[in-house]
Parts: C-alpha cells; sequence; structure tokens
C-alpha cells in the first residue's frame, strides 16, 4: 500500500465516524438542508438583490450578498431542526440504531466523495504518475469511476483518460478467453 491508500482509506473512515458520532438521522437531514439551502438560495438570489439596490451599486455583489445571505440563513435554520430532531431521536431510545445507520451512510459518502474526486482526477495528468498506478485501492475502486463515467455528458466524458490503469487485470482478461474457446 502507497500514500493514496492509506489517504482513500482515511476519508472513508473518517466520513465513518462523523456518520457514527452524529446518526443516520441527523447525517441526512444534514445532507438535505445543504441541498435545501443551495437551491433556495439559487432560487432567490436575484430577488434577494432587488432588496439591497440603495445599499450596494454593484449588481454582481448584490447577488452575490443575497446568495450568501440566503444560504447562510437556510444552514442556521436547518440546523437548528437538526439539532431538535437530534433530541427528539434520544428520547425514543434508537440512538443506536440511528448511529450504526450513520455510520453506514458516512461511510457511502466518504467513498462516493473518493470515487468524486478519482473522477475529476481523469481529467488531469494525475493518473500516469507512478503512486496513482501503483495503488491497490484506487485499482479496486476504478470499476465504480468508470460506471460513475457513464453519466457525464458525452462531450465531457471523452476527456478521462485513466492510463495506464484503465486496462482490464490480465488474469481477468484470459479467463473470460478461456470461457468463450
Amino acid at each position: 500500500m502507497n500514500w493514496p491508500d492509506y489517504a482513500i482509506l482515511a476519508v472513508i473512515l473518517l466520513s465513518t465516524l462523523v456518520g457514527l458520532l452524529r446518526g443516520f438521522i441527523k447525517e441526512v437531514f444534514s445532507l438535505a438542508v445543504w441541498a435545501a439551502a443551495f437551491l433556495v438560495a439559487y432560487t432567490f438570489a436575484g430577488d434577494v438583490a432587488g432588496w439591497m439596490e440603495n445599499a450596494i451599486d454593484l449588481p454582481s455583489a448584490r447577488t452575490a450578498m443575497g446568495f450568501a445571505g440566503l444560504f447562510i440563513t437556510v444552514l442556521l435554520v436547518g440546523g437548528l431542526i437538526n439539532y431538535l430532531l437530534g433530541k427528539l431521536v434520544e428520547s425514543t431510545g434508537l440512538s443506536g440504531t440511528d448511529r450504526l445507520l450513520g455510520g453506514v451512510f458516512g461511510a457511502a459518502r466518504g467513498l462516493v466523495l473518493v470515487v468524486a474526486v478519482l473522477l475529476v482526477a481523469g481529467f488531469t495528468p494525475i493518473p500516469e504518475d507512478p503512486w496513482w498506478q501503483e495503488s491497490r485501492t484506487i485499482e479496486r475502486l476504478m470499476p465504480m469511476v468508470r460506471w460513475t463515467a457513464e453519466f457525464l455528458p458525452e462531450g465531457v466524458a471523452e476527456h478521462l483518460e485513466f492510463e495506464p490503469g484503465d486496462e482490464e487485470p490480465e488474469s481477468e482478461a484470459v479467463e473470460e478467453d478461456d470461457r468463450a474457446g
């Protein structure tokens, strides 16, 4: 194992630990709050910017301030609701199950994050580096990365290169040839 293997495992373990500590309900609700904050800020930033015409001259600054203000407000309100939800879960006695499911959710979130980073790295020369090619963990995750890449638009996906670790392992290719023949 080399340093990317340890880094990948650390990301997944850290995310799992955070999920265990916070619990499933808080983790999922937190993710929903972030999505809602972005959606609300994106949708209504222009409206809020209109309220600041007399205070801020630059239209782009008004829009940025409107976006940031809405985003932070939704995060604060969502955080308060999330805190109350956590207290409710504790009072029901489901905190053990909630934390276990939170750990599973955290591990999945960590894995998604790692796959996303590996996918983005495919747009750079990084996959040609020796540490990438020697990583056992990256090799194991490449099928997930390739599967994820199938959902990218054609014009984007064609720029991905995971050379030389992009080939199928020889042992599997030989087994497939033996079965076919």
